[in-house]
């Protein structure tokens, strides 16, 4: 029993010290980014909202700078129903007259001093020990009256006119939390009901944010199967609003989404707030747990350079502990990495390499170190890495490929690779050959 005991010890190790090795990179990649995060009042009011406090504090002790945009139409809904206001169309609901404005002022302080008072927690025995966050708000965002539409006076209700990036950038910058509520002011000094999913976008763009996360019910946006998209492009995005249901919070969010990317926005996440642990899985893991909108979908095809050693050294780790390929220490690998290409993962993952060396005669060159990432497997990765490295390869006056492999002569034969002979190499290259490995040949004329 005891052994067994110690042998679940070691297991339960063994888990968190691969969670933090795992989750390191995205920890490096993220420090010092800037975040904004919005919830619709809805999601303030969730159970759940207790554990995504405690996820901001994390992020936040992890040096990523943050922007909280909370919502209120819930809780100012709850206040008009109680006063006898719930019969209004869905029009009326738009627009915000003085009697609608008094009840915002009391629901957005409400919810604004909650989450104020939920990250001052610090108690000993609270998982928030220490953390001493400061939180910050103010007057961040000039606003302008939407006017009339279509005959309708829409009187308080407001757009933004101007995110105030400069003061809300110091703050961060004084290691703060920046709060904002979806109200903005006028230079007269009226007050505007604001779309909290619009403050978002703006306040990403104007911040030139890294990311832009925004929480729904649902883990994010379903296919018309009820499947969960993990990814989208801008132009899958404006697809799907451009289909039916337009009101639906789905579409809001994909909306504010899509005007931040379509901007300076790299990344729009969509996550659900009733998820514990979705914002952490998301960040944290490549396959995150809601759905990704990318301003840049495709995988990147790139020169290694000096900052890849780590992540190609793990690429090739399981390969040559197989014998596939020949070991490199990391030394070796620092003097070559101008030979080696990469393609890059969204998420800054290397997923495939190649090498490309070229040999004494000036005409020839041989491809080495083709290797996919066993998660990306079948996908075709390697084969674009090996066109895009025969182009370069034609573009540098080479003629002829070489390869020697051990286990993957039928997936070079497939790549238009001829069985070739040691002689046919270049006299150097002969000399180098490691007859214990007995590699195979492939010649291809470009």
């Amino acid at each position: 029993m005891k052994a067994n005991h110690q042998m679940g010890e070691a297991n339960t190790v063994t888990e968190h010290v691969k969670f933090l090795r795992d989750t390191s990179p995205y920890i490096n990649t993220h420090r010092g980014k800037t975040f904004v995060l919005a919830f619709s009042g809805e999601a303030v009011g969730h159970e759940n909202f207790a554990n995504i406090i405690l996820d901001i504090a994390l992020l936040h002790s992890l040096g990523i700078k943050l922007v909280l945009v909370h919502g209120a139409k819930s809780q100012l809904n709850d206040r008009l129903k109680i006063s006898g206001f719930n019969e209004r169309s869905n029009k009326q609901t738009d627009i915000t007259d003085s009697t609608a404005m008094s009840y915002l002022k009391d629901a957005v302080g409400n919810v604004r001093i909650n989450i104020e008072a939920m990250l001052s927690i610090g108690a000993v025995n609270s998982p928030m020990h220490g953390s001493r966050i400061q939180v910050v708000g103010g007057n961040f965002i000039t606003a302008k009256p939407i006017g009339i539409k279509d005959g309708v006076d829409f009187q308080y209700a407001g757009e933004v006119r101007r995110v105030h990036e400069a003061v809300i950038q110091k703050h961060l910058n004084d290691d703060a939390i920046v709060l904002l509520s979806p109200i903005g002011y006028s230079p007269t000094g009226e007050i505007f009901n604001l779309n909290y999913e619009d403050v978002a976008a703006q306040a990403a763009v104007a911040l030139n944010a890294e990311k832009l996360i925004m929480f729904c019910q649902n883990e994010g946006i379903f296919d018309h199967r009820g499947g969960l998209l993990k990814t989208l492009s801008l132009s899958e995005a404006l697809n799907r609003l451009n289909q039916t249901d337009k009101d639906s919070e789905q579409q809001r969010l994909l909306k504010a989404c899509y005007q931040a990317c379509e901007s300076n926005i790299s990344r729009g996440h969509i996550i659900s707030y009733t998820s514990n642990g979705a914002l952490l899985e998301e960040l944290f893991t490549r396959d995150g747990r809601g759905t990704l909108i990318l301003k840049n979908s495709n995988e990147i095809i790139r020169q290694a350079t000096i900052d890849d050693i780590g992540g190609l050294l793990e690429l090739i780790a399981p390969q040559e502990e197989k014998g596939a390929l020949v070991k490199r220490s990391r030394e070796l690998l620092e003097l070559e990495i101008s030979k080696f290409s990469i393609i890059e993962h969204t998420e800054g993952t290397i997923i495939c390499c190649c090498a490309l060396y070229p040999l004494d005669d000036r005409v020839s060159a041989e491809i080495a170190c083709v290797v996919t990432h066993p998660e990306f497997m079948n996908q075709g990765h390697a084969g674009r890495l090996l066109g895009s490295i025969e182009n370069k390869a034609s573009k540098m006056a080479i003629s002829q490929l070489f390869v020697l492999t051990v286990q993957a002569s039928h997936w070079f034969m497939e790549k238009g690779f001829i069985g070739s002979s040691l002689e046919e190499l270049p006299i150097k290259r002969q000399s180098l050959y490691n007859f214990q490995r007995n590699s195979k040949v492939f010649c291809k004329k470009l």
